[in-house]
C-alpha cells in the first residue's frame, strides 16, 4: 500500500475540496480507485493512500489544484473536480496551472462570469484579440453565454455602442403550427435562449430599457439581410442551422469597429435532409484568413450538469458505431484494377 500526504490550511479549506457531504472526496476516490483520509482531531493534512503510485499522486496533483482554487475564492464543484481529474489525467497539468479565470462581466445580481475551463479560457481570449471567432461545440459549453458576457462587458466599457443577437428561426425537428400574436410574438420562441443570457448579465430592466433607446437588438437572422452593422459587437446563434447562402450574407454585414461571435454545434444541426450547414461551409473556407479564429470546444468543456458530457460521449460512440456498421454494409464494388495482375 502506497501513502502520501498533502498539507491542507484549514478546515474551510478541507472542507471545500472533500465537499458537501464529502462528495467530491468520493468522486476522487473512485475515479483513481485511492482511499482519502484526514485526522479527526484536526484537519492540517490529507492522506492519499492506494496500491498503484501513479494513481496516488494523481489523486495528489487533483487535491493541490483544488487548494489553488479555493484559494482563488473559486467555487468547488462536483463539475470542477471531474474536469480537473480528466485533465490531468490527461497530462494536461500545465495547463491547468496556467489558467486564470479573469472575470469576464459581473452580471446584474453582482455576480462574476468567469471561464470555467482552459477552452473557455482559450475561447474568451480569442473574442478579445481576433474581429470574428467561431465558437463550435458540445451543447452546455458556454459558447452563447460567455459571448453575450463579453458583448456586454465591451457595450460597458464602450468598446462599442450596439450589441446584436440573432439566430435562424429553424423548429427543432418539431412542427409548431401557426404562433398566435403579432411578428415579434411569433419570433419570440426562437430567440429565448438569447434573452435569458441577456437577462442574467444586463438584468430584465436594464435589457427592456437598452432595447427601446435601439442599444440591444434581439431578431431571426432573416432581418440581417441588407444592413451595415458598425460600432456593433454581433453574436450568431445556433448558426448550424444557417444554409450558406445565410451565413455569407451575415459575415459580409460585419462594418467599422465592430466584432462578430458566430456559436454552433455541428452535430444538431435542424435543417432538411441533404441541405449543407453554412456553419460547416464557412468554418473551411475561412480557417486560413488572419483576424479570424475558429475555436473547437470538446465534451471536457461541458459545464452543466456532470450528466450532459456523458449524454453527448455516448451519443458520439453511438454515432461512430452506426457509421462503422454502413460502412461495413456496403456492397464491395468491383473494380477494373482488382483483377490486374491475376
Amino acid at each position: 500500500m502506497i501513502e502520501k500526504i498533502i498539507p491542507i490550511d484549514s478546515d474551510e479549506q478541507l472542507s471545500a475540496i472533500l465537499g458537501s457531504y464529502d462528495r467530491n472526496q468520493d468522486i476522487i476516490e473512485k475515479h483513481f480507485n485511492v482511499r482519502i483520509t484526514h485526522s479527526l482531531g484536526g484537519s492540517d493534512s490529507l492522506s492519499v493512500s492506494g496500491n498503484d503510485e501513479r494513481s496516488v499522486d494523481l489523486a495528489l496533483t487533483v487535491i493541490n489544484y483544488l487548494k489553488r482554487i479555493f484559494v482563488l475564492g473559486e467555487e468547488i464543484s462536483e463539475q470542477k473536480v471531474e474536469y480537473t481529474m480528466g485533465m490531468i489525467e490527461d497530462g494536461r497539468a500545465e495547463e491547468l496551472s496556467e489558467f486564470d479565470s479573469d472575470c469576464v462581466c459581473i452580471t446584474a445580481k453582482g455576480k462574476p462570469i468567469k471561464a470555467k475551463t482552459v477552452g473557455q479560457k482559450k475561447y474568451v481570449s480569442a473574442i478579445k484579440k481576433n474581429t470574428l471567432v467561431f465558437g463550435i461545440g458540445p451543447a452546455g459549453t458556454g459558447k452563447t453565454f460567455l459571448a453575450v458576457a463579453m458583448a456586454v462587458s465591451a457595450l460597458r466599457r464602450h468598446e462599442v455602442s450596439r450589441i446584436i443577437l440573432t439566430r435562424p428561426a429553424v423548429e427543432a425537428g418539431e412542427r409548431l403550427g401557426y404562433l398566435p400574436g403579432d411578428l415579434q410574438s411569433k419570433i419570440d420562441p426562437y430567440l429565448r435562449p438569447l434573452y435569458d443570457a441577456l437577462y442574467e448579465t444586463m438584468g430584465a430592466e436594464n435589457y427592456l430599457r437598452n432595447v427601446e433607446k435601439g442599444i440591444v437588438e434581439v431578431a431571426p437572422l432573416a432581418y440581417m439581410r441588407g444592413r451595415t452593422l458598425d460600432d456593433c459587437f454581433i453574436i450568431l446563434d445556433e448558426a448550424q442551422n444557417t444554409t450558406p447562402e445565410q451565413m455569407k450574407m451575415f459575415l459580409t454585414r460585419l462594418g467599422n469597429n465592430s466584432k462578430a461571435v458566430v456559436t454552433g454545434d455541428l452535430t444538431q444541426t435542424d435543417l432538411p435532409r441533404g441541405m449543407r450547414s453554412g456553419l460547416k461551409e464557412a468554418v473551411t473556407i475561412l480557417e486560413e484568413i488572419d483576424d479570424i479564429y475558429i475555436h473547437r470546444f470538446s465534451e471536457r468543456d461541458v459545464v452543466r450538469h456532470r450528466l450532459v458530457r456523458q449524454i453527448i460521449l455516448a451519443y458520439d460512440k453511438y454515432d461512430r458505431e452506426r457509421s462503422a456498421a454502413r460502412e461495413g454494409d456496403r456492397p464491395h464494388r468491383f473494380r477494373k484494377s482488382d483483377s490486374e495482375g491475376k
